[in-house]
Protein backbone atom coordinates (compact mmCIF):
# COMPACT_ATOMS: atom_id res chain seq x y z
CA UNK A 1 0.00 0.00 0.00
CA UNK A 2 1.49 3.66 -0.78
CA UNK A 3 1.54 6.09 2.54
CA UNK A 4 -1.59 7.56 2.20
CA UNK A 5 -3.46 4.56 2.30
CA UNK A 6 -1.11 3.69 5.70
CA UNK A 7 -2.29 6.88 6.54
CA UNK A 8 -5.60 6.29 6.10
CA UNK A 9 -5.75 3.33 8.04
CA UNK A 10 -3.94 4.04 10.90
CA UNK A 11 -4.77 7.72 11.03
CA UNK A 12 -0.92 8.81 11.27
CA UNK A 13 -0.09 11.42 9.21
CA UNK A 14 2.29 10.87 6.30
CA UNK A 15 5.10 13.49 7.67
CA UNK A 16 5.00 10.76 10.84
CA UNK A 17 5.11 7.93 9.59
CA UNK A 18 8.22 9.42 7.33
CA UNK A 19 9.96 10.42 10.54
CA UNK A 20 9.49 6.73 11.73
CA UNK A 21 11.26 5.30 8.95
CA UNK A 22 13.83 8.27 9.51
CA UNK A 23 14.07 6.63 13.14
CA UNK A 24 14.05 2.77 11.65
CA UNK A 25 10.90 1.86 13.05
CA UNK A 26 9.29 1.43 9.25
CA UNK A 27 11.02 0.04 6.41
CA UNK A 28 8.95 0.27 3.44
CA UNK A 29 10.25 -0.60 -0.42
CA UNK A 30 10.75 1.84 -3.01
CA UNK A 31 9.57 1.75 -6.41
CA UNK A 32 11.77 2.90 -8.82
CA UNK A 33 9.61 6.14 -8.84
CA UNK A 34 11.28 6.40 -5.16
CA UNK A 35 7.23 5.90 -4.17
CA UNK A 36 7.05 3.86 -0.64
CA UNK A 37 5.62 1.00 -0.65
CA UNK A 38 4.00 -0.41 2.88
CA UNK A 39 3.04 -4.31 4.02
CA UNK A 40 0.00 -5.00 5.28
CA UNK A 41 2.14 -5.81 8.83
CA UNK A 42 2.83 -2.05 8.82
CA UNK A 43 -0.51 -1.26 9.87
CA UNK A 44 -0.08 -3.07 13.04
CA UNK A 45 3.42 -1.70 13.69
CA UNK A 46 2.56 1.59 13.19
CA UNK A 47 -0.60 0.88 16.53
CA UNK A 48 2.88 -0.43 18.02
CA UNK A 49 4.95 2.04 17.98
CA UNK A 50 1.81 4.82 18.83
CA UNK A 51 0.89 2.41 21.78
CA UNK A 52 4.69 2.85 22.78
CA UNK A 53 5.05 6.02 22.33
CA UNK A 54 2.01 6.42 24.65
CA UNK A 55 3.62 4.34 26.90
CA UNK A 56 6.63 6.82 27.13
CA UNK A 57 9.35 5.54 25.47
CA UNK A 58 11.33 6.87 22.72
CA UNK A 59 11.86 6.26 19.29
CA UNK A 60 15.36 5.13 20.18
CA UNK A 61 14.11 2.57 22.65
CA UNK A 62 11.07 1.57 20.04
CA UNK A 63 13.60 0.90 17.60
CA UNK A 64 15.38 -1.12 19.67
CA UNK A 65 12.98 -2.65 21.31
CA UNK A 66 10.34 -3.55 17.94
CA UNK A 67 12.38 -6.47 16.25
CA UNK A 68 12.31 -8.04 20.03
CA UNK A 69 8.41 -7.83 20.24
CA UNK A 70 5.79 -10.27 18.41
CA UNK A 71 2.04 -9.49 18.36
CA UNK A 72 -0.89 -11.81 19.08
CA UNK A 73 -3.95 -10.32 18.12
CA UNK A 74 -3.00 -7.37 18.27
CA UNK A 75 -1.21 -7.35 21.51
CA UNK A 76 2.38 -6.69 21.73
CA UNK A 77 4.36 -9.79 23.13
CA UNK A 78 7.91 -9.49 24.60
CA UNK A 79 9.73 -12.66 22.71
CA UNK A 80 13.18 -11.99 24.07
CA UNK A 81 15.25 -11.39 27.60
CA UNK A 82 16.56 -7.95 26.05
CA UNK A 83 13.41 -7.26 25.88
CA UNK A 84 12.12 -7.18 29.27
CA UNK A 85 15.01 -5.63 30.78
CA UNK A 86 14.66 -2.60 28.66
CA UNK A 87 10.75 -2.90 29.45
CA UNK A 88 11.27 -3.12 33.31
CA UNK A 89 14.16 -0.71 33.00
CA UNK A 90 11.37 1.67 31.24
CA UNK A 91 8.86 0.96 33.46
CA UNK A 92 11.02 2.10 36.87
CA UNK A 93 11.69 5.06 34.69
CA UNK A 94 8.24 6.09 34.37
CA UNK A 95 7.09 5.22 38.04
CA UNK A 96 9.36 7.35 38.97
CA UNK A 97 8.33 10.32 37.37
CA UNK A 98 4.65 9.60 38.52
CA UNK A 99 6.53 9.43 41.99
CA UNK A 100 7.71 13.04 41.28
CA UNK A 101 4.95 14.32 39.65
CA UNK A 102 2.32 13.04 42.71
CA UNK A 103 4.43 14.64 45.21
CA UNK A 104 4.87 18.26 42.97
CA UNK A 105 0.60 18.10 42.93
CA UNK A 106 0.28 17.19 46.34
CA UNK A 107 3.16 20.39 47.28
CA UNK A 108 0.30 22.37 44.98
CA UNK A 109 -2.42 20.61 46.58
CA UNK A 110 -1.03 22.10 50.32
CA UNK A 111 0.08 25.69 48.68
CA UNK A 112 -3.82 25.85 47.44
CA UNK A 113 -5.38 24.57 51.02
CA UNK A 114 -3.62 27.65 52.21
CA UNK A 115 -5.88 30.08 50.03
CA UNK A 116 -7.84 32.35 52.07
CA UNK A 117 -11.89 32.26 51.29
CA UNK A 118 -11.22 35.64 49.47
CA UNK A 119 -8.25 34.67 47.53
CA UNK A 120 -10.60 31.74 46.89
CA UNK A 121 -13.24 33.36 45.51
CA UNK A 122 -11.38 35.73 43.31
CA UNK A 123 -10.02 33.24 41.73
CA UNK A 124 -12.81 31.55 40.96
CA UNK A 125 -14.54 34.97 39.05
CA UNK A 126 -10.76 34.78 37.30
CA UNK A 127 -11.38 31.43 35.93
CA UNK A 128 -8.85 29.79 37.39
CA UNK A 129 -10.03 26.99 39.71
CA UNK A 130 -10.08 23.64 37.91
Amino acid sequence: MRISELERRTGVSQRLLRYYEEQGLLRPERLPSGYRVYAEADVTTVEHIRNLLAAGLSTTTIADLLPCMGSDGGRLIADCPELLVDLHRERARLSAAIAELTTARGTLDQVIATAPPAVEHEAARLGGLG
